[in-house]
C-alpha cells in the first residue's frame, strides 16, 4: 500500500503546444528526470520529447540511461531527423545554464567508459546523488545492475529485446491506426506487460531491489529508469521513483521549488489538448 505523503503522488496534465500555437504557459521546475529515449531506433517517440522538452525547463536534468540505443544502431542504422533534433535541444539547454547530469544505461553502456569526464557542458556519472530541495537525498542510476538477465546473460537480454523490439513495432501500428480513427495514444506493448504475470513479478521485484540498495546506501529515495515502468512508491521506508520511458509512457519524472516529486505523462497531455482544440472549433462553426 502506497504510504508516502499524497504531495508526491501526482499525474501532471498541463497542455503540450501544437505548432503554430503557443502553450498556456512554460513550466519550470527544479528538476526534471527522463531516460530511456532509446534514440536510434523506430520505436523513440522523439516528437513528444521534443515538445516536452520544448515547453519544461529545469535547473538540472538528468538522462537516466537509455539515451541512445548502441544495441540497435549495432545492427542496423535507423536515425531520424528527430533525434538529432532531441541532441541538440539538450546540448542548447546545457549551453544555456541547465546542469545536464547523463546516467548511462545498459543500451548506451559504451558511454561509461567515460565516467566522471564532462563532454562540452554534459557531464557523464555512473551514478549520482541528488540533493532535493526539502534536504531529502536521492540516488540516481539506470537499473541495469539490478536486472539479473542483463547482468548474467547478455544473449537472453538480446532475445528478449527482440521480442520486445517486435511488440513496439505492432504498438507503432496500432496508434497509427487509433490516430486515423481520432482515438488517443495507448501503449499497446506496455498493456501485454503488465498483463504477462512473470512481468509484473519481475517489475516488483526490481523495485524492490532497487530500493534495497538505496536504503544500503543511506539515502532517502532512488532514481532509475531501465523497465520503462513509471511509479513512485515507498518501498521499506525508501521512495521509490522511475521515471519511465519515450517509446512506451512517455513520461519524466520532476521536482518542483518544494522538492515535491510528480510524474509528467506527455501522450496524455497531447491527445486532450487536441481534442479539446476540436471541440472548440466544432463550436465556433
Amino acid at each position: 500500500m502506497d504510504t508516502h505523503p499524497p504531495a508526491t503522488r501526482v499525474i501532471d496534465r498541463e497542455p503540450v503546444a501544437q505548432q503554430g500555437e503557443e502553450p498556456h504557459e512554460k513550466k519550470r521546475y527544479r528538476t526534471i528526470w527522463i531516460s530511456d529515449i532509446h534514440l536510434g531506433t523506430p520505436g523513440c517517440k522523439a516528437e513528444y520529447l521534443l515538445d516536452f522538452l520544448r515547453w519544461n525547463e529545469s535547473d538540472t536534468l538528468f538522462l537516466v540511461g537509455d539515451i541512445i540505443d548502441g544495441w540497435k544502431l549495432k545492427k542496423s542504422w535507423y536515425w531520424h531527423q528527430t533525434h538529432n533534433d532531441v541532441v541538440q535541444k539538450i546540448l542548447r539547454k546545457a549551453r544555456k545554464g541547465t546542469q545536464v547530469i547523463y546516467v548511462p544505461g545498459n543500451h548506451d553502456e559504451f558511454a561509461r567508459e567515460y565516467t566522471s569526464l564532462k563532454f562540452g557542458e554534459v557531464a557523464v556519472e555512473r551514478q549520482y546523488v541528488h540533493t532535493l530541495a526539502d534536504g531529502r537525498r536521492f540516488l540516481v542510476l539506470h537499473g541495469d545492475e539490478f536486472d539479473g538477465v542483463v547482468k548474467y546473460a547478455k544473449w537472453l537480454a538480446l532475445l528478449g529485446d527482440w521480442a520486445y523490439t517486435l511488440a513496439l513495432d505492432l504498438n507503432t501500428v496500432f496508434n497509427r491506426l487509433r490516430a486515423w480513427l481520432g482515438l488517443p495514444y495507448w501503449s499497446l506493448s506496455a498493456y501485454l506487460k503488465h498483463r504477462v504475470k512473470n512481468a509484473v513479478a519481475f517489475i516488483a521485484q526490481f523495485e524492490e531491489a532497487v530500493a534495497s540498495e538505496a536504503k544500503k546506501q543511506g539515502v532517502d529515495g532512488v532514481v532509475c529508469g531501465h523497465i520503462h515502468h513509471p511509479e513512485i512508491r515507498d518501498i521499506d521506508g525508501v521512495l521509490y521513483c522511475n521515471d519511465g520511458d519515450w517509446v512506451e509512457s512517455c513520461s519524466a519524472l520532476v521536482e518542483d521549488d518544494q522538492g515535491n516529486l510528480s510524474i509528467v505523462t506527455w501522450t496524455q497531455i497531447d491527445h486532450q489538448h487536441n481534442q479539446k482544440k476540436k471541440e472548440e472549433v466544432a463550436v465556433s462553426v
